[in-house]
């Protein structure tokens, strides 16, 4: 898009525009089973315009995913527009200048609209027509003089070419039904488009500007092989794995039919196997397919090209079927398509194996950073509050991802429930309110997930120093807060009851009930979504966390009352968790390398007691034959918290451990990208996704530690986005030299790192408007301003 500006508001651009939709050609193409097989609708119409009318800018958006053509010329270059959002109460708008594509006199202007994330399959369970049962568009074409088109009930719609279409399940193009939309003269097929009036539609002040930047396609791949491993069956391997879709020519003679298949991995016998992104039915409990099915039926033309831009896939292999004889590299290529955020952070050293794993992890992230942050590219492409909230301090250090998270903020305030409760997934279909689902809908308000109302607010504020997205996300977090709260002081898990008939005062700040994910994956540990279980030990020690940030934003924003309130609140859950779960030696009632690692970094354990607690989260690691044990929402913490409490040597020896569970043991069996489950891929095949950025969480590590550019933990308005900075290198592992660069507000911050004859030099570069201590590992301090230093000391 470019710089011109919307009116005061994207209602006031549309208010001439009426909401249509596709006459659809069959009425079984409403019935929710029939989603994924659906087809894409053009929507057209015609304007008059001259050059005395001067500048013409169209302001556009729809339930579902559009396209937009102005005589037959695709307008601007993002894609899957107009993006995920809560569409009840946010609907984003774009806007384009669009003279240059004008002729004087009459224009045509159309729209290929399709599912979508509104009406398409989503989630878990691939559930259809989840924000609605129909496809609409709203669009206005106006210039200085005046409005030139709107949608109204005079455009007419037609079935397209791309006769099926969905985000999850893939795309079917027919080329043999292709029609230039610069011809608006062409009557056959074409039927009136159908008014919307009512609810939603009249529903303007949802209409919202985009803050983040939009989707488009950022680098294209070549193959890296091709392999015939089955007659007419050809396998390609990218090298590497996406999010995205294959862009295809050489289609064939007329009527030849070609097949896509996406996948993550092959079967022992060079097939493309689908088997470990399967989603599930929990009421009928059977696997559901795993979709990322494309198709393609060739006119015959040698200049059609196959690329379907209604649809991404997460994969690395494509099989193809259906094509007679070899495919030239040069006739597929895979588009690599993600929200296109700019670059932030950048990291190296010596051990090529860490800038292979950094290099996983970023590949990761832009994998599941389409418009939402998803959980996975291919299985349920949904963004899970849990992997945000790990991973986003992360996702800051590499890429700007400040308007990305204040969108998909936005999107979790109207999605919370009104009594605070957060959904797993957001945007939700569902709303602010239950599904019907009931594991959906008791899994809302689960620790750890939920607190993303909390950390990620905060964590913005770390990075980029935006007081206003604080100020905006308050209610939210406090709503949060209060739920877990009450949720603690309202319920009594029952084996503690059974166990102490009368409660102790503190149990009250205990949140002991209710279903939480809890730890989630840890090595040897098959999940157990068991409502049921006592994960106290966990929940409460996110409920103080989130009470400490929140009391911290209370002071930042100048409330004095909350930042009393929700620091009582915190000081009463601190003593709750102390009195039920650690003792006077430093060890937890309930161990695993994951209670340790949190209770150590979200401040649980007394200083005093924290060398012990410290020591036997070493002995637990030791005792696990020197192997990482955490889960979900430790894994990200583990080694900062080594490290900062006196065992870097641990840290970095799990850091640079093989095998399983590790993450260059992920790399060691070939992954690209971050999985979802330590063990992947095993002798036995794959399982679970295989692009899941969570544990790359670790990534933080690289820069914060072995690079050593850290942000205050609590900062002011004087010391967050970088305004302050420590530069606190803790070389190991062998290590002999690193450097980094992190992008911010003020400007390029950079180390340059190395040890050589026991020596230690150290190269910073501080921007103006930084102020930063320097920490040798010698253990002497210095302070830098803006300019280029060299440090020397001895190693430690």
């Amino acid at each position: 898009m470019n710089d011109h500006e919307f009116p005061d508001s994207p209602s006031e651009a549309l208010r001439h525009a009426s909401w249509i939709s596709p006459s659809e050609t069959h009425p079984a193409e409403l019935h929710p089973t029939k989603a994924g097989t659906r087809p894409a609708y053009w929507l057209r119409s015609s304007f008059a315009w001259s050059p005395a009318q001067g500048t013409a800018t169209v302001t556009a958006t729809a339930h579902g995913i559009y396209e937009l053509f102005i005589n037959g010329t695709r307008v601007g270059d993002e894609e899957l527009t107009p993006g995920f959002t809560s569409y009840r109460k946010r609907l984003q708008v774009q806007e384009w200048d669009i003279t240059d594509l004008l002729v004087e006199g009459m224009n045509a202007i159309s729209a290929l609209l399709s599912d979508g994330w509104f009406r398409g399959r989503h989630g878990f369970e691939r559930r259809a027509d989840g924000f609605g049962t129909e496809t609409a568009f709203l669009a206005s074409v106006c210039s200085p003089a005046g409005v030139l088109a709107a949608s109204d009930e005079t455009w007419e719609s037609s079935e397209s070419h791309i006769t099926r279409a969905d985000l999850m399940d893939g795309q079917t193009v027919d080329f043999r039904r292709f029609r230039s939309q610069s011809d608006t003269t062409t009557a056959d097929g074409w039927l009136p488009v159908v008014a919307r009036h009512g609810g939603l539609y009249d529903n303007r002040d949802r209409l919202v500007r985009p803050v983040a930047p939009p989707v488009r396609r950022t680098e294209e791949l070549s193959p890296v092989s091709i392999a015939a491993p089955a007659p007419g069956v050809t396998v390609v391997d990218f090298g590497q794995n996406i999010n995205g879709w294959v862009r295809l020519g050489g289609l064939g003679p007329e009527g030849t039919r070609t097949t896509l298949r996406h996948g993550e991995v092959l079967d022992d016998s060079g097939l493309l196997s689908t088997t470990n992104i399967q989603a599930f039915d929990f009421a009928s409990k059977a696997p559901l397919p795993a979709g990322q099915i494309d198709e393609v039926i060739s006119a015959g033309r040698p200049s059609d090209v196959f690329e379907p831009r209604h649809t991404t896939h997460g994969f690395r292999y494509v099989q193809i079927e259906g094509r007679a004889g070899p495919i030239p590299p040069e006739d597929i290529t895979a588009v690599v398509v993600h929200t296109d955020l700019k670059r932030s952070g950048t990291f190296e050293c010596s051990d090529p194996r860490l800038n292979s794993l950094h290099d996983a992890i970023l590949w990761s992230f832009r994998g599941n950073a389409c418009d939402v942050p998803t959980d996975c590219p291919q299985r349920e492409r949904s963004g899970f509050t849990g992997d945000w909230q790990v991973f986003v301090d992360t996702a800051a250090l590499m890429f700007d991802v400040s308007g990305f998270s204040t969108k998909w903020l936005r999107d979790l305030v109207a999605d919370q429930w009104p009594d605070g409760r957060v959904p797993t997934v957001v945007p939700n279909p569902a709303g602010d309110g239950p599904s019907g689902n009931v594991f959906e809908d008791l899994a809302t308000g689960s620790a750890g997930w939920g607190d993303a109302a909390v950390f990620v607010p905060w964590s913005l504020w770390r990075a980029y120093g935006d007081r206003e997205i604080l100020a905006e996300a308050f209610p939210s977090m406090c709503a949060w807060v209060d739920y877990a709260a009450s949720s603690a002081a309202d319920g009594r898990h029952l084996d503690r009851s059974a166990e102490r008939p009368i409660p102790l005062p503190h149990e009250q700040y205990l949140w002991d009930t209710g279903f939480h994910f809890g730890e989630w994956l840890e090595p040897d540990t098959p999940p157990n979504p068991d409502p049921s279980r006592d994960h106290g030990i966990v929940a409460t020690a996110f409920l103080y966390r989130s009470a400490t940030l929140l009391a911290r934003t209370a002071t930042v924003l100048g409330d004095s009352r909350a930042e009393t309130r929700y620091a009582t609140l915190a000081g009463h859950v601190l003593a709750a968790w102390q009195a039920e779960y650690l003792d006077s030696k430093g060890r937890l009632s309930e161990e695993s390398q994951g209670h340790y690692v949190r209770a150590l970094a979200f401040g649980l354990v007394p200083p005093a007691l924290q060398p012990l607690t410290a020591a036997r989260l070493v002995e637990l690691i030791r005792q696990n034959h020197n192997r990482l044990g955490t889960g979900f929402l430790a894994t990200g913490l583990l080694l900062p918290t080594l490290a900062d409490h006196g065992y870097p040597d641990v840290a970095y020896e799990l850091l640079l451990t093989g095998g399983t569970p590790s993450w260059l043991g992920m790399l060691d069996a070939g992954a690209t990208t971050m999985w979802e489950w330590w063990d992947g891929i095993t002798s036995g095949g794959a399982r679970g996704s295989l692009n899941h950025y969570s544990k790359g969480a670790v990534g933080s590590f690289l820069y914060t530690h072995v690079a050593g550019i850290r942000l205050p933990e609590n900062p002011d308005v004087t010391g967050t986005a970088y305004r302050t900075v420590t530069i606190a290198p803790q070389p190991g592992g062998g290590i002999t030299s690193a450097c980094a660069a992190v992008e911010t507000l003020h400007g390029r911050i950079s180390i340059a790192w190395q040890i050589e004859r026991g020596k230690f030099t150290l190269q910073v570069g501080i921007p103006r408007g930084v102020a930063a201590t320097i920490e040798l590992p010698d253990g002497t301090r210095h302070t830098a301003s803006a300019g280029t230093h060299h440090f020397i000391s001895a190693t430690g």
